[in-house]
C-alpha cells in the first residue's frame, strides 16, 4: 500500500519516528539501524511496510530497501512477528543478518533476546535459500554517533524491557568498554538481556 514516505522528522527516539509529510504526521516504527541513519537528518525518506493485525494498523519504515526485504523476509517465518523481526533487525546489521542466515548459522539469531534455538533454527532453514537466490546486497552499517547512557535506557525500555533489567546490561556493557554510541550499546545490552 505504501512505498515509501518522505517528509520532515518531528520527533526521532530509537524505537519510532513522526514523519510529517504535507500536513500529515506519520508514526513509524524503526530499528536501531534506521535509527543510527536518520539520527542527526531534519528530512528523510523511509521505505515503508504496512503491517495489518486484528487490532492495530501500524507502519515500520527502513532507511533502505535492503532493510526493509530483510523484515518481509523474517515476517515469512513461522512464528516471527513484527516485533521479533524489528528487534533482530535493531539487533544485527542487515550484512550480519544476510550472513548468518546464508551461512546457516542459528548461534548468531540466538544472541537477539526473544529469539530461542528452535526459532533461530527455522529462521535459518526457511530463509537460507531463499535468501542466497534474492542476492540481496549488503553493506556495513556505521555507528559513530556520540550518546548518552541515557538514551540506550530510553531505547531499551520502548522496546519493552523493564528500567531494571536494562540498566543493569547497560552497565555490564559499559564496564567492559565494548562501546561508545547508543545503538551499539543498545545491541551489546540486548545481547546480554
Amino acid at each position: 500500500m505504501y512505498e515509501f514516505i518522505k517528509g520532515t522528522l518531528i520527533e526521532k527516539n530509537p524505537s519510532y519516528v513522526v514523519l510529517e509529510n504535507n500536513g500529515i504526521g506519520y508514526l513509524v516504527n524503526i530499528s536501531l539501524n534506521t535509527f543510527s541513519k536518520i539520527k542527526e537528518q531534519k528530512d528523510a525518506k523511509l521505505f515503508i511496510h504496512f503491517y495489518v493485525r486484528e487490532d492495530a494498523q501500524v507502519l515500520f519504515g527502513f532507511f533502505d530497501e535492503t532493510e526493509r526485504e530483510l523484515f518481509r523476509y523474517l515476517l515469512s517465518v513461522s512464528g516471527v512477528g513484527a516485533s521479533t523481526a524489528r528487534l533482530i533487525l535493531s539487533s544485527l546489521s542487515t550484512e550480519e543478518l544476510y550472513s548468518a542466515i546464508t551461512q546457516g548459522q542459528p548461534s548468531v539469531l540466538q544472541t537477539v533476546k526473544g529469539v530461542g534455538g528452535k526459532t533461530a533454527q527455522r529462521i535459518v532453514i526457511d530463509l537460507k535459500d531463499k535468501l542466497t537466490k534474492a542476492e540481496i546486497k549488503t553493506e556495513k552499517v556505521d555507528f559513530s554517533h556520540n550518546t548518552l547512557k541515557d538514551e540506550a535506557l530510553s531505547g531499551l525500555m520502548v522496546l519493552g524491557f523493564n528500567k531494571t533489567s536494562a540498566e543493569k546490561a547497560i552497565n555490564r556493557v559499559l564496564q567492559k568498554g565494548l562501546t561508545t554510541n547508543v545503538e551499539s550499546l543498545i545491541k551489546e545490552a540486548l545481547k546480554v538481556l
